[in-house]
């Protein structure tokens, strides 16, 4: 899928999201869409859903982590 829309995706995800639900939205998406992000650094994904640069210290622990759920059965498809 092609990167723009993976990012429009995500950020139609985390606008609807509840407030207090913001940054468990945003730590789902990037699980969702870890394969599509790949190669994306956290600069880039902030800059691409306008966030504060910060941001890029969450994306960069939850792409991480997202091989190892993975591998212990989560299904991407199914967040």
């Amino acid at each position: 899928m092609p990167t723009k829309d993976v990012f429009k995706m995500i950020r139609d995800a985390i606008d609807t999201a509840p407030r207090n639900g913001y940054v468990a939205e945003l730590h789902l998406q990037v699980l969702k869409y870890a394969d599509d992000l790949e190669g994306t650094s956290g600069k880039d994904f902030c800059a691409a859903l306008d966030l504060n640069k910060s941001w890029g210290t969450e994306f960069a622990k939850m792409k991480k982590i997202s091989g190892r759920l993975r591998d212990a059965g989560l299904d991407p498809a199914k967040i």
